[in-house]
């Protein structure tokens, strides 16, 4: 059986996306994780890259580390003492690059065109990738 991530507003220590890319670390290392997601998985040019990179982090051993167990709290703090400890003003940043993702930005033709692959072109009510990924996860109607 194959499942979904949770969804990408989802916080660990006022960080969004975080706890996402943990659970796909974890659903791809049980075998779980939705086969949507596994040519992505690890690779640059994606959300999980740049959460990487913000920690400065390598998504390797990061996988190493989640193998080995523990909360997502315990492997921020990990992430922190490996890479980087970020500020509120770091996290504000981040949140609200994450957040808004495809809203006005490089990714909108992106958005845009999933929403067509979708059949939702009209949808107002979803304006970034993570409302996108959010509809198709079957969490926003």
């Amino acid at each position: 059986m194959t499942t979904y991530p949770k969804s990408p507003k989802e916080m660990t220590k006022g960080m969004m996306y975080f706890p996402r890319m943990l659970d796909k670390i974890r659903l791809h290392q049980c075998g779980d994780l939705h086969e949507d997601y596994h040519q992505n998985f690890g690779a640059p040019q994606t959300a999980d890259s740049a959460c990487c990179n913000f920690l400065r982090v390598h998504h390797r051993d990061l996988c190493k580390r989640v193998a080995e167990g523990g909360t997502d709290e315990e492997i921020m703090e990990w992430c922190f003492e490996k890479g980087r400890r970020p500020n509120q003003g770091d996290l504000f940043v981040w949140n609200g690059f994450v957040s808004k993702l495809g809203w006005r930005d490089s990714v909108t033709p992106r958005l845009e065109e999933r929403k067509r692959e979708f059949g939702i072109a009209d949808r107002t009510d979803i304006v970034t990738i993570p409302d996108l990924i959010d509809f198709d996860e079957g969490r926003l109607k």
